[in-house]
């Protein structure tokens, strides 16, 4: 069994994708990819080079369109039909930093099976290294570079509202963070590139 694809192999996936739907979320793919790789250096269970490549395919179920929770199922299935079924896995959990179907700010447009599914998937999987990396990434990362995170986070609100749960995902990211952070001795942020350029865009234009 594969553990996923190869560069070669996810860049042609991703291209694909941006071919069927255009958009930023192919720049923010790369961004999470850059950052992962880049944390991914100082865990002793993560591979650099994986880690770049599932960044860059965290969201290629966006190649069917423009959707809310949607997305993460369809890039699962995408890459669970095509042999990579630890690649898919991270399509699914990287929006879950506090798991709980409730804490998603984007729209369930899938059918209740689908939801039954992907809550079951979640309930019977305990969230590792890779799983905590990419939904530390993808709350670091925007279409423009990495940034700190609560920039990210309120764009993210900003664009699609809160909820109850808000605050315990954010929470959840938090600790995730000190965790990377207890592997690099030193802030995230210290082995990320281009990070104040990307948060102080519009203050330092």
């Amino acid at each position: 069994m594969n553990i996923g694809p190869n560069l070669a192999q996810a860049e042609t996936f991703l291209a694909e994708a941006e071919c069927l739907n255009p958009g930023p979320w192919v720049a923010h793919s790369r961004n999470v990819a850059l950052a992962a790789q880049k944390i991914a250096q100082f865990h002793p269970e993560l591979d650099e080079d994986l880690a770049y490549v599932f960044g860059l395919l965290h969201d290629i179920g966006r190649r069917e369109g423009v959707t809310g929770m949607r997305h993460t199922l369809d890039g699962f299935h995408f890459l669970m039909h095509r042999g990579f079924p630890e690649a898919a896995r991270i399509c699914l959990t990287h929006s879950f930093s506090y798991k709980s179907m409730d804490a998603a700010l984007g729209r369930w447009d899938v059918s209740d099976e689908e939801f039954d599914f992907i809550r079951s998937y979640l309930t019977l999987i305990n969230f590792g290294p890779y799983d905590m990396l990419f939904q530390l990434c993808d709350a670091i990362a925007l279409a423009e570079g990495i940034c700190l995170m609560e920039k990210r986070l309120v764009d993210a609100a900003i664009r699609l509202g809160t909820n109850d749960f808000t605050h315990k995902k954010w929470q959840a990211l938090f600790d995730i963070k000190a965790y990377f952070e207890g592997y690099i001795g030193k802030s995230i942020y210290a082995v990320l590139p281009n990070v104040i350029d990307t948060t102080f865009r519009e203050i330092m234009q």
